[in-house]
């Protein structure tokens, strides 16, 4: 094989490496973003769920004072 040719080889291997590299990393970023966005959709939800509760209680709360009255 021509010495040209070779190195010609050998300088893809190492970009193709190198991109390889840089994906992997860019899908671990990826992968940690995702985990916050489900930790940070699961404490709104709770958050929800709470002020829900306490909605329904006031509600509640002012129909049973409406029918005392």
């Amino acid at each position: 094989m021509d010495h040209h040719l070779f190195q010609q080889l050998a300088n893809k291997t190492e970009q193709l490496i190198a991109l390889c590299e840089q994906l992997k990393q860019e899908n671990a970023q990826l992968r940690a973003n995702e985990q916050q966005w489900r930790e940070e959709r699961v404490y709104l939800i709770e958050k929800n769920e709470i002020a829900r509760t306490k909605i329904e209680a006031m509600i509640t709360r002012l129909r049973t004072l409406e029918q005392e009255s």
